[in-house]
């Protein structure tokens, strides 16, 4: 009984499920943006969101944009949202934000990566490959940004 009892505030960090929640794809200037032969400009900016669902159950997930233009014409658009569903219990409540920020992100980003270089593949371009983040930077930075932002 003992055993048992123990067993109950072991960590638990689960993967239930990882997915595709969100992508879209434009081009609102094709198909003469098509025609020209000049090199596109690529703009990527990345976000990531944590989302309680219930006791101990979270949703993680991580929001990529690509832009491309040709001079101030967009050439297309691309936004995915890939996230995951994750069981986190009996972990000490200061460790929380960094396995939101960083733990959780590392593991969804490779998955939309993939989605986002086949929706840009499957629309005819030269695929865009998205760098491999340091996700423990990336929360690092926002962590001083933060810390530096007086509060109002």
């Amino acid at each position: 009984m003992a055993d048992e009892a123990s067993n109950n505030l072991d960590p638990v960090f689960q993967i239930q499920r990882v997915y595709l929640k969100e992508a879209s794809l434009e081009q609102p200037n094709s198909p003469a943006i098509l025609l020209q032969h000049d090199n596109p400009a690529v703009d990527i900016q990345l976000g990531v969101e944590a989302t309680p669902i219930s006791e101990g159950v979270y949703e993680v997930s991580v929001t990529a944009t690509v832009h491309t233009k040709i001079a101030d014409k967009t050439v297309f658009l691309v936004e995915a949202k890939q996230a995951g569903i994750f069981e986190i219990r009996n972990l000490p409540q200061e460790q929380m934000p960094q396995i939101m920020g960083i733990t959780c992100p590392q593991i969804v980003y490779p998955y939309l990566r993939g989605n986002v270089s086949d929706i840009i593949s499957r629309a005819g371009f030269p695929p865009v490959h998205l760098a491999e983040i340091n996700f423990q930077a990336m929360y690092e930075q926002q962590q001083a940004e933060a810390a530096a932002t007086p509060l109002q």
